[in-house]
């Protein structure tokens, strides 16, 4: 009887969430999309087609309908003040089963590319286990996981949209043409991702003159870019380029889960993992490809004293003993990397409504 309760829950919770695409839970109002009618400043006020494209790609990334039940969208795993990352060590799928991995943010993936600056390409590396590495065939890919949102045929996508009533102008200002596709989808999508930007940080002003670090938080920097070489890996551009690196850090020996390793199906990969971005890493908790460290203080101890001597463990992380480090940072120390990292939260992003729901809610 108990477990019959509980299953009714779930369904009854299912098809309370999917209807509130047509109307709110009480049926009183009806939801819609609220866009510029010009699109939204993505790439400036002269590629009107790229903020077109970008704005229909916002719609779509917060789009419910794009799961096999209509009950998750993108961004129920990628939350704008979390740097569209999410805020628990696994996020839920569809049917509420657990992911395998934590949702990596999504920022600045427009300067992955070797450090140079394109917003127009394409081609990166992408996921903690780089499995993918072109951005708009990434866009299927959670779309169509078994636990993440169950489509397991892509092309129903298009007949799922076709009857929404706010996707044939948006797909004409776009596209010029109402047809909905699934390349068009990932294409929309792929501009919109391209457009999330961390690029007004304490970090950024500092670089460019506008403010100054204070005394902990210059200690924090010094400490980062040379007693501890964080640097190294984690390379702070003023820009925010991501890192295409893949490295084992020492989280676990043996590893229960390979990483990379499991997508090029060689041993000396085994346990690597993607070094990700650090803007708005203090929003971006908690850490890791498993989440397993949820603060950055507990990060510090991980690489203070708790690095496993993996065979595959990177150089970088090796003394001249050959043995995994003991950096044995202190907590005055951590406490002024800390202040560090906060100088690389971008509080514009993390607000900034042409990244947010567009959905709301026309009461009668």
């Amino acid at each position: 009887m108990k477990k019959f309760s509980l299953l009714l829950l779930l369904l009854v919770s299912v098809v309370i969430y999917s209807c509130t695409k047509e109307s709110d839970i009480d049926g009183s109002g009806v939801v819609y999309v609220d866009v510029p009618a010009n699109g939204a400043d993505y790439y400036g006020t002269n590629a009107s087609d790229l903020n077109q494209k970008a704005t229909l790609g916002r719609v779509l990334f917060y789009e419910r309908r794009l799961s096999l039940n209509n009950s998750v969208a993108c961004a129920s795993c990628h939350q704008q003040d979390a740097a569209f990352s999410d805020k628990v060590a696994l996020s839920r799928g569809f049917e509420n089963r657990l992911t395998r991995r934590n949702s990596m943010p999504i920022q600045n993936l427009a300067m992955s590319f070797g450090g140079v600056v394109n917003q127009f390409q394409h081609n990166g590396s992408f996921f903690w286990d780089a499995r993918e590495s072109n951005l708009n065939d990434l866009i299927a890919r959670p779309i169509t996981n078994h636990v993440e949102m169950g489509i397991d045929d892509v092309s129903v996508i298009p007949d799922k949209l076709q009857g929404l009533p706010y996707y044939s102008d948006l797909f004409t200002k776009a596209f010029g043409s109402p047809e909905i596709t699934m390349d068009k989808i990932a294409d929309a999508m792929a501009t919109f991702l391209l457009a999330i930007r961390a690029e007004n940080t304490k970090f950024d002003q500092v670089f460019q003159g506008r403010a100054s670090f204070t005394a902990l938080e210059l200690e924090g920097q010094n400490l980062f870019n040379t007693k501890y070489n964080c640097n190294g890996c984690h390379q702070l551009h003023p820009m925010g380029y991501s890192s295409m690196q893949f490295i084992n850090i020492g989280l676990d020996f043996p590893n229960t889960d390979k990483g990379v390793g499991e997508i090029m199906k060689l041993p000396q990969f085994s346990g690597a993992f993607k070094i990700p971005n650090l803007r708005n890493v203090a929003r971006t908790a908690p850490y890791m490809h498993d989440g397993r460290f949820v603060t950055l203080e507990a990060v510090l101890d991980h690489y203070s004293h708790g690095i496993k001597n993996d065979p595959n463990l990177d150089i970088r992380l090796r003394g001249a003993d050959n043995q995994p480090m003991r950096m044995n940072i202190s907590a005055n120390e951590k406490t002024a990397i800390i202040a560090f990292l906060n100088t690389l939260t971008d509080y514009d992003m993390l607000t900034d409504e042409k990244y947010s729901d567009p959905f709301k809610v026309k009461y009668q």
